[in-house]
């Protein structure tokens, strides 16, 4: 079954799939996207705060 990605909670899993796996750099982009897709400020830090490390994204 294809994962699908619709909701920061999808986001959120599979980051913690990917920390689980010792995939960190991944982990944390799929955390960023999730804080992103957060409307709630303190969730979304608190989000940041359990995948901590400076941003990996590369912005055009």
């Amino acid at each position: 079954m294809p994962l699908c990605f619709n909701t920061a909670a999808d986001y959120l899993e599979a980051a913690r799939q990917m920390a689980v796996s010792g995939r960190l750099a991944l982990a944390r982009l799929l955390a960023e996207e999730a804080a992103d897709r957060t409307s709630d400020p303190g969730e979304a830090a608190r989000i940041l705060r359990e995948f901590p490390g400076p941003s990996l994204r590369q912005e055009n």
